[in-house]
C-alpha cells in the first residue's frame, strides 16, 4: 500500500513538473526580443534579424536559416496576427507567413499584389496598401488578402502611392506618401461598405498611430521643392497632426519650421517621439508645441526608431553592409547597447 502510494505521488508530482514546463517552454528560438527588418539592396536579399531581450542573442538572416530560403527585394515590413508574422517584400510582390516564434515558413501569397507596402490583419483578412505601377498613379489599391487561404479575395480603389495601413472600430485609415511621386491626404475606409473618404494634411504622410484620446496622429514630412534642373526652390511643411476620427478634422496641428523634415516617429504612451536629421525630439500628446531640446543625437543614417519604456531603439542603417542597432537610455541619455543587424535595417517589431 505505501508503495502504491509513493507511485501516486511520484506520477503526481511528475504530470505537475511536465505541465510547468509546457506552461513556461518558450514558442520558438524567436521569441521575447525583437525582430528587426532589413529591406536588403543590390548587395544582398531583404532579410529579418532577431535580438533577444537581455541582448545576449543577436542572430541576422534567420528566415533564410530556417527555410533555407531568400525573401528578396526590397522587405518593406511585416504585419502580425496571434502566432502568425507575414512579410511584405514590395519587389517580390509577395506576403510570406511565417510562425512569427520559430518562423517557420506557413504560407505565400505571389499573385495579384503590385508593389505591395503594409499590411493590418482584421479577423481573419489582411488588407495591404499596393502602389502598383511606377508609370500609372491611378492604380493604386488595397488588397484583401484572406489568411485562410492566401488568396487576394478583392481590392479597394484608393489615391495614390498607400503606405502605412491601421484599424479602429471597423475603418482602415491609410496615409498616402505618394509612392513614387508626392500625395497629401489621409483615406479613411469603411470596411463593410468599401466607402472611401479623404482627409487632406501636409505633403508626404506616413506614420500613424491612435493617441490615448483615440485621434489619429499622422506625421508628414513635407518636401523639397525643385526647377527642371533640379535646383532647390523651396520646400513644404513637414507636420504632426492629429484628426478626430469622427467629424475626420484636424484638431491639432504641431507644423515644423522651413527646411525641417522629420521621417520617423512613435508614440509610446502619453509621448510622441520624433526626429529632425539625426536629433530625437519628445513631446507630450497634450503639448501645444513642438520641442526644442534634443533627447538623443543618433549616429550614420538614421532610418528607424521605437521605444519600449526608458529605451530607445534607433537604427543605423547601412545597404552595403550590416547596419547597426543603438539602444538609449532615454532617462540618462546614453547608449547602451550597439548590436550589428540586417542589411538596410528599416523596422523595430517587439516579439
Amino acid at each position: 500500500m505505501h508503495k502504491l502510494v509513493s507511485l501516486l505521488i511520484i506520477g503526481v508530482v511528475s504530470f505537475a513538473s511536465c505541465k510547468n514546463e509546457s506552461i513556461d517552454s518558450p514558442k520558438g528560438n524567436y521569441e521575447n526580443g525583437m525582430l528587426i527588418s532589413g529591406e536588403g539592396s543590390a548587395a544582398g536579399s531583404g532579410s529579418v534579424s532577431f535580438v533577444s531581450q537581455n541582448f545576449n542573442i543577436v542572430e541576422n538572416l534567420i528566415y533564410k536559416k530556417v527555410n533555407l530560403g531568400e525573401l528578396g527585394t526590397n522587405l518593406q515590413s511585416i504585419a502580425f496576427n496571434n502566432d502568425n508574422a507575414y512579410i511584405v517584400v514590395d519587389n517580390q510582390n509577395t506576403i510570406t507567413a511565417v510562425d512569427r516564434y520559430s518562423f517557420e515558413k506557413r504560407g505565400e501569397i505571389t499573385t495579384d499584389l503590385f508593389t505591395p507596402r503594409y499590411m493590418v490583419v482584421v479577423g481573419n483578412k489582411g488588407y495591404v496598401t499596393n502602389w502598383g505601377s511606377t508609370a500609372d498613379e491611378t492604380d493604386d489599391f488595397i488588397a484583401i488578402v484572406n489568411l485562410d487561404s492566401f488568396i487576394v479575395e478583392g481590392t479597394i480603389s484608393v489615391g495614390n502611392g498607400p503606405e502605412r495601413i491601421i484599424e479602429s472600430d471597423g475603418k482602415l485609415y491609410v496615409s498616402h506618401k505618394g509612392a513614387f511621386t508626392t500625395n497629401n491626404v489621409i483615406s479613411v475606409i469603411d470596411i463593410a461598405s468599401e466607402m472611401v473618404q479623404e482627409v487632406t494634411v501636409n505633403d508626404n504622410p506616413d506614420e500613424l498611430f491612435f493617441n490615448n484620446a483615440g485621434q489619429l496622429v499622422v506625421l508628414s514630412s513635407g518636401r523639397v521643392l525643385y526647377d527642371a534642373l533640379w535646383n532647390v526652390t523651396g520646400d513644404t511643411p513637414g507636420s504632426i497632426a492629429m484628426i478626430d476620427t469622427t467629424s475626420l478634422e484636424i484638431v491639432n496641428e504641431f507644423v515644423f519650421s522651413e527646411g525641417e523634415h522629420p521621417s520617423v516617429m512613435v508614440l509610446e504612451n502619453d509621448t510622441i517621439y520624433y526626429n529632425i536629421g539625426n536629433n530625437i525630439y519628445a513631446i507630450n500628446e497634450s503639448a501645444t508645441s513642438l520641442s526644442t531640446t534634443t533627447i538623443i543625437e543618433a549616429e550614420g543614417y538614421l532610418y528607424g526608431i521605437a521605444v519600449q519604456g526608458d529605451a530607445l531603439f534607433i537604427l543605423n542603417a547601412n545597404f552595403t553592409d550590416l547596419s547597426f542597432l543603438n539602444v538609449y537610455s532615454i532617462a540618462t541619455k546614453t547608449k547602451t547597447q550597439t548590436k550589428e543587424i540586417a542589411l538596410g535595417a528599416s523596422k523595430i517589431y517587439f516579439n
